[in-house]
């Protein structure tokens, strides 16, 4: 019976018609652009494989060499299917490490059968093996009218129908305040047609070859747009299987095993040139991609029409957050201005810098450091008050009401997209394939399915389940642990950097080393920090994906989420550790003269400045924020694929003049062949959390983030447009009604960023002190003597053996008491050195204020979010009128049909039908 099959499948592929031709073969009467050689079948999909380079006598008789080897390959499949399966032979693993362990003959039998069930499935093909690029096979495919209404209707795709009915934007008052907004911006409009206000809209419904009349069919060629096309084949091709293979293999498991090297839909066209005809492509690349457009609005619209509802979600939602960045930004402008504005008012800089205050503090480090005057640390003090000044605490309170602005904003702005793109009303299982198992979680259901058959005849549904997992799980947690150990393990480097560095300046001979070490010190561990940052965010990304894999979920979407929670984890920790530390660690954890305390043998732990760690805590924020989005989003983005692009001309030997030529000569598909790869939207996304979160989580310390996030992603809109654009791929139409999990996390940080800039506020800015002077210690009630306060006594006979200074008459005198900044009693009392009452009054009065500011911002977030609908009035009615404009149109369908009796009843619209499989379609 086994050789019976063998020789029927042998039979049919011998005479499956191949459609490889050579170059001087290709029809001339196929046009330039994404179509068959007959020049009306369109591209839809495209799917690449190597060929196996042989000799011109062997290839002009492809199908007797084929069909040979596909004997002999079945051969050798039939005789391993006789065998106990060895789970180390199977190609999901193997092709994981080696791709290319597949022999030709195996993938060409694979190949054959998956394009055999495509066919089934109604698609049509046509291949090109070798023609114009060397080694390298496509296979086009071409979606016709009957699978694409018969996939319309399974997708449950809303389609617009003949109706039509005006859209109103509301009252008369708000309709004529819309057309005079829409007319003051209309420069800023892109000239695209999707940008255009709507007046009328046609009423969409879920499309039914039963009621293919209610649509407006009158041009079947563009009814369907090529992003909708390119999305229906897809969703086919995740459907079919190879099944005559020891294991069913998908697409995703095919492309993964080098059977196909890459699958994805071609662009309309091309975007520059005297023959480039008008598509919309290339009207994006002129009005989307590019520079010196930066101030107009995004084409959402044709951004979804061309990419799909997921990518313009994205660049709507960037869109969203770049223009609410403006405000923010004006406001910490103002609020750094007023710092400047005020520095030479500032009382207690100014008795810092007053040399006639002969205060003299006590050494910085043990031995090497002498006393310094406090008046050296002017600089610094009149730094600190840009950032750390009355203004900052109104400026936090804004950036927490500001977050819950941009969250309503964006929601509101959601539920009008989905409106206009006919996304109401659909669930998310309508519009993600929740079903679809993935092919690793295939791959381990087969082991665990034939190791039970092996010890049991039960014929029971096996599914994977968390005992299964559990090794999986304690790797997951053990490695995350390990690696947030690893992250707090470098920030200790770090900070023994800056200790080792500040003694090893001290000790220096050169008078410039010595009189500006803390400047070297706080600029080098910054831009440390930075580099650690950006090379542990690339390994970070890579062991978050390989956690993922391990854990082997089920679907695509649960994958996708558990990728994102792991490395948001990761590269948040890795992000936001040292400004953690310096926030609030940094000269806490210190001691005090005479009783510092130590750290690996005689590590003294560092101080902050007199003026407090806000300083430093800005210029790590400063170089975190703008190195990050310099040399990791922006130059990165730019210079990987010019690199790539050297390398392959390198590789190549062509320069850059032949390398056109040689595209100018290859069809769409080809052409696209040589772009990126879509790597997805996580990376785009995670890059605007962190920067959300460096926004609004220490922003009391740093007012002016908002404008540098603002300047960045101005630039970062247009870099990624020209990357989709013209850089990759077109990527797969994703249908999506929000943007998923990255909107919890967004929640859940502007919720984080109320209780950080609270305690900024209160524990590492000296609001609180100065605040607490004035009004209970200040004999007139100004900040006077606030410098005096807060500094204490120390004798230097206290100093323990080996810590005194090396050179006591640094200054010319000799010092008998020396003050160091803390609120502890003076060593003539009862009880030196310990915690004055005032420490205990001043910690109450912190608590105080971060339990007042806490409440008080999140209740006003609150109401605001409680006062703000998520759905807009105007949406909300135009989505009723729809559904009455609906029942409308099926009661009148229903008389005009006059249908018999026994049917006369039915008045609702037929239930959507369920999905069929593969076999199914294949049997009908």
């Amino acid at each position: 019976m086994g050789m019976e099959v063998i020789r029927r499948e042998s039979s049919m592929l011998m005479n499956l018609p191949l459609k490889s031709l050579k170059v001087d073969e290709v029809s001339k009467v196929g046009r330039q652009g994404p179509y068959f050689r007959d020049g009306l079948r369109q591209i839809d999909y495209v799917l690449t494989y190597h060929v196996q380079k042989t000799p011109t006598s062997v290839r002009r008789q492809p199908s007797r060499s084929f069909a040979r080897s596909m004997r002999d390959s079945l051969m050798r499949s039939f005789r391993r299917t006789r065998q106990t399966p060895d789970p180390q032979e199977d190609p999901e693993i193997a092709a994981q490490e080696h791709q290319s362990d597949y022999h030709e003959d195996d993938q060409n039998f694979r190949r054959e059968e998956f394009e055999e069930n495509l066919r089934e499935m109604g698609l049509e093909l046509e291949r090109d093996e070798g023609t114009t690029i060397p080694g390298m096979g496509f296979l086009k495919i071409h979606a016709p009218w009957s699978v694409l209404c018969r996939e319309a209707e399974f997708m449950k795709l809303k389609m617009p129908t003949k109706k039509m009915y005006e859209v109103k934007q509301g009252s008369n008052i708000v309709e004529k305040i819309n057309l005079f907004i829409h007319k003051v911006t209309e420069p800023l409009h892109p000239k695209v047609e999707e940008s255009k206000s709507q007046t009328a809209k046609h009423l969409s419904y879920p499309f039914s070859r039963e009621r293919q009349h209610l649509f407006d069919l009158s041009d079947r060629a563009s009814f369907f747009s090529s992003k909708t096309r390119s999305s229906i084949v897809y969703e086919v091709l995740k459907r079919t299987k190879c099944t005559r293979t020891k294991y069913i293999m998908g697409i995703t498991s095919l492309l993964g095993n080098g059977v196909y090297t890459s699958a994805y839909p071609p662009h309309d066209g091309d975007i520059d040139g005297i023959q480039a005809e008008p598509n919309d492509r290339k009207i994006l690349y002129e009005e989307w991609a590019s520079y010196s457009i930066f101030y107009k609005y995004q084409p959402i619209g044709l951004i979804r029409k061309y990419f799909g509802e997921k990518v313009a979600l994205y660049f709507a939602w960037l869109g969203v957050y770049t223009q609410m960045l403006i405000p923010a930004a004006i406001v910490g402008v103002i609020v750094f201005l007023y710092g400047c504005a005020t520095v030479d008012d500032n009382i207690p800089s100014m008795e810092i810098c007053d040399p006639r205050n002969n205060i003299t503090m006590c050494p910085l480090c043990d031995r090497a450091c002498s006393y310094w005057k406090l008046s050296t640390a002017c600089g610094t003090a009149r730094a600190s008050h840009l950032f750390d000044n009355p203004a900052t605490v109104f400026f936090s309170v804004f950036m927490a009401l500001w977050a819950t602005m941009f969250m309503e904003h964006w929601k509101r702005r959601q539920m009008r997209l989905n409106y206009i793109w006919d996304l109401t009303g659909l669930e998310e299982e309508d519009l993600i394939d929740t079903d679809h198992p993935r092919p690793d979680y295939e791959f381990r259901v087969r082991q665990k399915t034939l190791h039970k058959e092996s010890h049991s005849s039960k014929n029971e549904k096996v599914k994977l389940t968390c005992t299964d997992r559990m090794p999986a799980y304690m790797t997951v947690f053990i490695m995350m642990c390990f690696m947030i150990s690893v992250t707090f393990a470098i920030v200790f480097g770090v900070v023994l950097y800056r200790i080792s560095i500040k003694t090893a300046l001290h000790m220096s001979s050169t008078p410039t080393f010595r009189s500006n070490v803390r400047a070297t010190v706080k600029g080098t561990a910054a831009v440390i920090n930075l580099i650690i940052i950006i090379i542990m965010d690339e390994i970070y990304g890579a062991l978050a994906r390989w956690l993922t894999v391990l854990e082997v979920p089920k679907t695509d979407q649960s994958f996708e989420e558990r990728l994102i929670f792991k490395t948001f984890i990761l590269k948040f920790v890795n992000a936001f550790t040292p400004i953690v530390y310096l926030a609030f660690f940094r000269g806490r954890l210190v001691g005090r003269p005479g009783k510092y305390l130590y750290v690996v043998g005689n590590y003294r732990m560092e101080e902050c400045a007199h003026a407090g760690c806000l300083m430093e805590l800005c210029i790590q924020l400063c170089i975190t924020m703008l190195g990050k989005q310099l040399i990791q989003n922006n130059l990165f983005e730019i210079g990987i694929p010019k690199l790539k692009k050297m390398m392959r001309r390198r590789k190549t030997k062509m320069d850059a003049q032949q390398e056109e030529e040689f595209k100018k000569n290859l069809q769409r598909h080809e052409r696209d062949h040589f772009l990126g790869a879509f790597a997805g939207l996580n990376p785009e996304y995670m890059e605007m959390i962190i920067q959300f979160g460096m926004v609004t989580l220490f922003v009391a310390s740093f007012p002016l983030a908002p404008l540098f996030a603002l300047l960045n992603n101005v630039i970062e809109i247009r870099l990624d447009a020209k990357k989709f654009v013209t850089e990759l791929r077109r990527p797969p139409a994703a249908r999506a009604k929000d943007i998923g999990i990255w909107y919890n996390l967004l929640r859940g940080l502007s919720k984080v960023a109320v209780i950080v800039n609270a305690f900024v506020i209160a524990f590492t800015s000296d609001f609180i002190p100065r605040l607490f002077y004035q009004y209970m210690y200040s004999p007139d009630g100004t900040l006077h003597g606030f410098v005096n306060h807060t500094l204490s006594y120390f004798n230097v006979s206290d100093f323990q053996p080996g810590t005194a200074p090396l050179q006591p008459m640094h200054l010319g005198y000799s010092v008998d008491l020396c003050r160091y900044k803390d609120y502890r009693d003076p060593p003539w009392s009862d009880t030196p050195y310990e915690f004055s009452r005032e420490f205990w009054a001043i910690l109450a009065a912190r608590l105080a204020f971060v339990i007042i500011f806490q409440n008080a911002v999140m209740l006003m977030s609150d109401f605001i979010d409680w006062l703000i609908p998520d759905i807009p009035k105007d949406i909300s009615l135009q989505i009723h009128r729809e559904k009455a404009l609906l029942v409308d149109l099926f009661m009148k369908e229903e008389q005009g049909k006059k249908p018999p009796r026994s049917v006369q009843s039915q008045h609702s619209p037929p239930l959507a039908r369920s999905r069929p499989s593969s076999n199914t379609q294949r049997n009908t």
